[in-house]
């Protein structure tokens, strides 16, 4: 069964009152120009949470890591069905009960896939074979006693040389003329000996190892061409494949990958990942597509920086450019109304009652919010961390489709969070994050007396990946953040401390407080930090901002209340 209930992945009891976008799939119609779009949702992703429980019960999963997908699909009668794919083969197979199948066009050159895979194969079992060579192992430990020896010898002859000085020195005190020439002779004899001495063991040297030098070379030249020959076989059936494969959109065209991208070299696994399997396999049997999500399960490979479990947009380079053709002919859902609430006074197009947050400033570009503490400034991963100050907004500005977060707060703290209301100003206020151009001025209070009244904190800072997402100061792995700081004032045992980040690092304020490194006192309510002092939130308040904004020109200097 390839169309699966939604049942399978959810709960039958489950539903999801959040109609937010996470992530928009899009592409420029190749005909008309126009952005088309299909959205990652709170439904989406909970869909993708049920596979990915399903994934971890089954360990043939584990084995190696790829891309899973999923896409919520609407039948002719209206009913709502699953279809889900994996990218490129799972165990070694392309076709799997349950799955997607591949998109036509392998099955044509099956044949010289399997011929060229038997010859890939034969030419990694003999590159495997030369990268053991005994020669290898012989000409390091012959070229490491040689390198004893030398030294050895270098030693022994440096102590020779230095007796040799005091001989000198003491010949020429006690001995003059004939009797003194002659004994600095046989010193000179003896220099003239160590010289031979070393030359002929850098001769023995040579002459053992110059053979083993030979025969590597000649091996690592032969795995060259292997290397060579193996790029070019793989070239070959790249483009026989992407020859073969044929694309289908919601306008019914059909177009092979060649068509789709002819310029450059396709990258290895066009046309195998997820979204375009979901997206052809819909097009060609009459599924309107509601809604898709991807994510990583399985190790991360070799130059990956995948995590099992995270969700991922389009891949730029395989996927992003198919997008436009595979999404083209799809009629758009429209919006879900949100629902006004009683009591909600619209102001500037939305109502602040309605999202619960207070909006401090707001213009056709940006947006910003005093966050409250306890709320997420973007959705999490799952249904059940929804709940944030972007998804809130986006209920209420269904029009604002690139809304986005410039930056974000902890959980935790409280304060300013500016959002973008399109990609463009997005861009170019994350452009002045990264230069360190925005100035942010945080309010904290510390659960202990701070000592230093003002100064700069520089403690590199690093996560462990398995103890997410505790920080800690490591100046081996440690990335450079900096802090300056100033005591505004004392209150009992409670420091109030001004903190003004020159880096954006995570917990960067909390672990520049709490460690002994920095200044050693926790920030009031600050558990996963040590602070054992009873609050009722985290003292940390994002309470200035300021920058030049990107569309006006003008510097933009946002100041809001400490609650506490």
């Amino acid at each position: 069964m390839l169309l699966h209930p939604l049942s399978d992945f959810i709960d039958s009891n489950f539903a999801v009152s959040d109609s937010s976008v996470l992530y928009w799939y899009e592409g420029h119609c190749p005909e008309s120009g126009k952005l088309l779009r299909l959205p990652r949702t709170p439904l989406a992703e909970a869909i993708a949470c049920g596979l990915m429980r399903y994934l971890a019960k089954n360990d043939c999963y584990a084995r190696e890591g790829k891309m899973y997908g999923v896409l919520l699909v609407e039948l002719p009668t209206g009913e709502q069905r699953v279809i889900k794919a994996f990218s490129g083969l799972m165990n070694g197979h392309n076709r799997v009960e349950g799955w997607i199948p591949p998109i036509p066009g392998r099955d044509e050159v099956a044949l010289e896939e399997a011929c060229t895979l038997a010859q890939l194969d034969v030419i990694k079992q003999e590159l495997i074979t030369l990268k053991q060579l005994p020669e290898r192992q012989q000409y390091e430990t012959l070229s490491r006693e040689f390198e004893q020896q030398l030294q050895a010898m270098s030693d022994r002859h440096r102590n020779c040389k230095q007796q040799r000085q005091q001989k000198r020195r003491l010949l020429g005190e006690t001995l003059k003329d004939e009797a003194l020439t002659i004994a600095l002779e046989h010193l000179d004899a003896e220099s003239r000996q160590h010289g031979i001495e070393r030359r002929k063991l850098k001769r023995q040297r040579d002459e053992a190892l110059q053979p083993l030098q030979q025969s590597i070379a000649a091996v690592d030249a032969r795995m060259r061409e292997l290397k060579q020959q193996r790029k070019e076989l793989s070239r070959q059936l790249q483009a026989q494949m992407h020859a073969v494969y044929s694309l289908t959109n919601f306008s019914g065209q059909s177009r092979s990958l060649q068509q789709l991208m002819p310029t450059g070299s396709l990258p290895t696994g066009t046309g195998d990942c997820c979204a375009p399997k979901l997206l052809h396999y819909a097009a060609t049997h009459n599924l309107k597509p509601l809604a898709m999500a991807e994510f990583w399960w399985g190790p991360a490979s070799v130059n990956q920086d995948k995590v099992q479990g995270e969700f991922y947009g389009a891949c730029a380079e395989r996927c992003q450019p198919l997008m436009g053709f595979l999404l083209s002919g799809l009629k758009p859902n429209p919006p879900t109304p949100f629902p006004r609430r009683e009591g909600g006074v619209r102001s500037g197009g939305f109502s602040i009652k309605d999202v619960g947050l207070t909006i401090i400033y707001q213009d056709e570009w940006l947006i910003a919010v005093d966050k409250p503490a306890e709320l997420l400034s973007v959705p999490g991963r799952y249904y059940d961390t929804q709940d944030s100050v972007l998804s809130r907004l986006r209920h209420l500005l269904p029009d604002d489709s690139g809304l986005a977060a410039v930056h974000r707060l902890d959980l935790e703290t409280s304060g300013i969070l500016l959002l973008a209301r399109d990609r463009f100003i997005h861009r170019q206020l994350n452009r002045q994050f990264q230069e360190r151009q925005v100035h942010k001025i945080y309010e904290a209070v510390l659960a202990g007396d701070v000592t230093t009244n003002a100064g700069v904190i520089e403690l590199p800072l690093w996560g462990d990946p398995q103890n997410r997402p505790y920080q800690k100061v490591d100046w081996q792995r440690g990335k450079a953040s900096l802090t300056s700081f100033r005591v505004m004032a004392k209150q009992g045992n409670y420091t109030r401390v001004e903190f003004i980040p020159l880096t954006g690092r995570t917990h960067q304020l909390r672990v520049h407080a709490a460690d002994l490194q920095g200044l050693g006192v926790s920030i009031l309510g600050d558990r996963l930090y040590g602070c054992g002092a009873v609050a009722n939130r985290l003292h940390l308040h994002a309470r200035e901002i300021r920058f030049q904004h990107p569309q006006l020109g003008e510097t933009i200097h946002l100041h809001v209340k400490t609650p506490f």
